[in-house]
């Protein structure tokens, strides 16, 4: 091998480096996060998430740029035959970067694919009863975050929660949500807050609230929250999530801590994004 052909070698190995290594990304990122977002995109994403439109505009500034990023960087895999299209891609994105909105330059590092099939799926389920009989079964869902690598949605849960923006349901917020638990370690209702401090905090509040969901779910009364909250601190934190951002100033009314955990935790504050009340 000549001299010449050795260093040209050399040349192209650490331009493969460069291009895929931490300081390309971090400027694709960049460029990503500042290129304006075509208005064909905003008006999908309008449609998709109406509360687009009242967030304040140095946020929504930052949004288009994350979904742009989030849109470049994630696998969308369309399931028993859909096509997943760009305006399915923007309903999906432009929810899910809503929850990282305030929060860090990270968004969903792990995250490689969003599976989305065309309605709720079903998925192989097993438990073992008190004689130690295993049962097969299988559970009907519209999301699920597999772990921290995939997230599996419903394309039609998906419409009805931009259908909806107010009734506290979500698939999107609501599995996102649970990933965002899960980058601390488990889904177990306490995301990474960085501060032993806040952890205490975090947990005197959730656990308050929880119970209080599963003491009005035990006697048939009717929640902000949705009742499936009750189930576990996992799907609390999930369903907290998609009250706050569908039904903030109900939150903040009737579950002031809550909110205010949640008003941490998120750096945003979605009640006030609506227009006074007359």
């Amino acid at each position: 091998m000549t001299p010449t052909v050795i260093v040209l070698a050399i040349a192209i190995g650490v331009i493969g480096v460069l291009l895929g290594g931490p300081l390309w990304r971090a400027r694709r990122r960049r460029q990503l996060r500042t290129q304006p977002l075509p208005e064909t995109w905003r008006i999908e994403i309008n449609r998709a998430m109406p509360i687009y439109a009242r967030i304040p505009s140095n946020l929504r500034a930052r949004l288009d740029g994350l979904v742009q990023q989030f849109i470049a960087e994630k696998e969308f895999v369309g399931c028993r035959g859909l096509e997943v299209t760009l305006p399915m891609k923007l309903a999906i994105a432009s929810q899910a970067c809503l929850l990282v909105l305030g929060r860090s330059a990270r968004i969903y590092e792990d995250l490689y694919s969003i599976l989305v099939y065309p309605a709720a799926f079903l998925v192989p389920e097993e438990h073992r009863d008190a004689a130690g009989v295993v049962h097969h079964h299988e559970r009907a869902l519209v999301g699920q975050a597999w772990d921290t690598h995939r997230i599996i949605l419903s394309w039609d849960d998906v419409l009805a929660g931009a259908y909806s923006p107010a009734d506290g349901f979500n698939v999107v917020y609501h599995e996102f949500a649970h990933y965002l638990d899960a980058e601390a370690g488990e889904v177990n209702g306490a995301p990474f807050l960085g501060d032993a401090r806040l952890y205490e905090r975090w947990s005197r509040v959730m656990e308050k609230e929880f119970n209080r969901l599963r003491e009005a779910e035990a006697r048939g009364e009717p929640t902000v929250l949705d009742p499936y909250g009750a189930e576990n601190p996992g799907e609390f934190f999930a369903v907290a999530t998609e009250a706050f951002f569908e039904l903030p100033r109900e939150v903040q009314a009737k579950h002031s801590d809550l909110y205010t955990e949640l008003r941490s935790y998120y750096r945003l504050d979605p009640a006030s994004w609506l227009a006074p009340r007359a």
